[in-house]
């Protein structure tokens, strides 16, 4: 009677780990103590340099920023657009790079809240809810949408491989002279929100870009640091 106790108990035991790992399997990429999405403030002032706009701080549908310039095709796929400060800070950026062998190009740069409700939407069809939350932005959650956030890519024309370009290891060690930062780093889940992006960056202003970058910390982390959730 012992003996099958024992063993009934051992087999307890099994079915308990293999369901420990099997949640831990199915939920590893996600946080399952995070508050995204759950306590969604409006953007107050969206034409500040270091606003943030994350999963919990959301842009008005109609925001568009007054102050959107075409970016040179030099250095952009197709017709692409940021605010002017920007713009000048990437043309400047990407000019630079070339003259030292590397080619930056834009792929991405502002989008529309109705632009990213429908991708959005497309990746919740094509891919799960799930997927959409940790690889897109709800609309009005989306960096895009300020103007002041770029998608870049470099020699192999292929932003999704980025991190593999000899480019990418040049805007780890210039992007922020030019007050640009790496918006979705590699072990910035918890706080971020968003899974590692190394094509993805944001404009803040050489200043705080330089502070960042220092600092290794994320505009979230600045952000609550200075303003308060």
């Amino acid at each position: 009677m012992v003996k099958d106790m024992n063993e009934k108990n051992f087999r307890k035991c099994v079915y308990i780990v293999l369901f420990i790992l099997i949640v831990l399997f199915f939920t590893k990429d996600f946080n399952l103590f995070s508050d995204f999405y759950k306590n969604i403030k409006p953007v107050k002032h969206p034409e500040r340099l270091d606003v943030l706009v994350n999963k919990n701080y959301q842009l008005d549908e109609n925001y568009m920023p007054s102050d959107l310039e075409e970016v040179s095709i030099q250095f952009a796929y197709e017709k692409k657009y940021l605010r002017h400060e920007a713009r000048i800070a990437f043309e400047t950026l990407a000019w630079d790079a070339l003259q030292e062998g590397y080619q930056i190009i834009l792929v991405s740069a502002y989008r529309s809240y109705s632009y990213q409700e429908e991708l959005y939407h497309h990746y919740v069809k094509t891919s799960g809810k799930n997927y959409a939350d940790r690889c897109s932005a709800r609309p009005g959650h989306s960096e895009h949408q300020t103007g002041l956030a770029l998608d870049v890519m470099g020699e192999n024309g292929d932003y999704n491989l980025f991190e593999e370009t000899k480019e990418f290891q040049w805007m780890k060690e210039h992007a922020h002279e030019y007050g640009f930062i790496l918006r979705y780093p590699s072990d910035g889940y918890d706080i971020t929100g968003f899974k590692y992006e190394p094509w993805h960056y944001r404009y803040v202003g050489v200043e705080l870009a330089q502070s960042l970058t220092k600092e290794n910390i994320t505009l979230d982390e600045y952000y609550f640091k200075k303003y308060g959730k």
